[in-house]
């Protein structure tokens, strides 16, 4: 039975993937007084797509604060406060704009507990509004995900429904270490099942959306709601695909992709960020050098981004990333070669 059925209660609303969120920060808020939120324009604002919305005049401008634009300072900021005991949510606008505050991220809250043994931690989390589709454009369009999940320290997430987004995020505001969320833009009006209550889904393990036995898709974020999508047409032509949504890509939860493949055989990575040096290939080389390599009916395929930045033009920028037509051709090929 795919998990997310599982996971799903009985008794369930239907929130957006924004309001989801929402309801993580407002209940971590009220249930911890040292979590508290800040960035550009969570404040008044609530936020560049709405996620803080009235937060700031539930908790107030001393949690909800409204920062300068200089992501380096307020990751700065963010690293002390959480080594002071702290629980800070930092929300950087774009996720393209962290590139500014790498060297606070990567340099110093990935390394710290490290450095110090263990006796320091940093307790916190940043959001980041990511992805393409919005017309955005070249540097507010990126998908930056791997290059986090190449730091010793990090965890980063990509929760793809709103049970995720708001489950996760209490998960990491939870977490003693720092937690990186990429948001997909196009997923904050997405609606799903929500349960009112404050739960966790665990960080690490990943979701089996729909079961199948030809050829296992792997996807995260919004290449998992597509794949699913691929998977029923795929399903109308005889191929039955089975989709796991990653939800963590560090840390990656090997086991429930290789107990996949050694049924299915066949195995498709899909992801919006850049193909080359991507998850996509670090999921396959780790295929590769396990036990699970002799189970493979036909090789590995990725797809991942175009090697170009998000192009303007919106057609061009529709075919810079993996849409579902290409999921389903990718699929059909890679069965029918394994049959040949």
């Amino acid at each position: 039975m795919p998990s997310d059925t599982l996971e799903a209660p009985a008794a369930i609303r239907e929130l957006s993937y924004a309001e989801a969120a929402r309801e993580a920060l407002a209940q971590a808020m009220e249930a911890d007084e040292r979590v508290f939120l800040f960035g550009e324009d969570v404040g008044v604002y609530g936020g560049a797509f709405g996620v803080s919305g009235d937060l700031v005049h539930r908790f107030g401008t001393d949690r909800v604060i409204d920062t300068p634009i200089s992501e380096l300072g307020i990751a700065g900021a963010a690293v002390g406060a959480a080594i002071t005991g702290m629980r800070p949510v930092l929300e950087i606008q774009f996720s393209d704009f962290v590139t500014l505050a790498m060297e606070q991220i990567v340099n110093q809250a990935a390394k710290i507990r490290f450095m110090f043994g263990g006796k320091a931690s940093v307790p916190m989390v940043v959001r980041l509004p990511g992805g393409s589709g919005t017309g955005a454009a070249a540097q507010h369009s990126q998908s930056l995900e791997a290059w986090f999940a190449h730091v010793p320290g990090l965890k980063v997430l990509q929760p793809s429904t709103p049970y995720d987004a708001k489950g996760m995020l209490l998960a990491a505001i939870d977490d003693p270490n720092p937690v990186l969320i990429f948001e997909h833009k196009l997923l904050y009006k997405t609606k799903g099942h929500v349960p009112a209550e404050a739960y966790r889904v665990p960080i690490g393990q990943a979701a089996i959306r729909r079961e199948g036995a030809d050829i296992t898709i792997v996807g995260s974020s919004i290449m998992a709601l597509k794949a699913q999508a691929a998977a029923e047409r795929l399903a109308a032509e005889g191929i039955s695909a089975e989709v796991i949504d990653l939800r963590s890509i560090r840390p990656i939860d090997f086991t429930t992709i290789a107990e996949s493949v050694r049924k299915t055989h066949r195995l498709l990575v899909v992801y919006e960020g850049v193909k080359t040096m991507g998850i996509g290939a670090e999921i396959s080389a780790m295929i590769a050098e396990s036990e699970v390599f002799d189970f493979l009916d036909a090789p590995i395929i990725r797809l991942g981004g175009a090697d170009a930045p998000i192009p303007y033009n919106p057609v061009l920028e529709k075919a810079a990333v993996p849409q579902e037509d290409d999921i389903v051709a990718a699929a059909t090929n890679l069965v029918r070669r394994g049959e040949a």
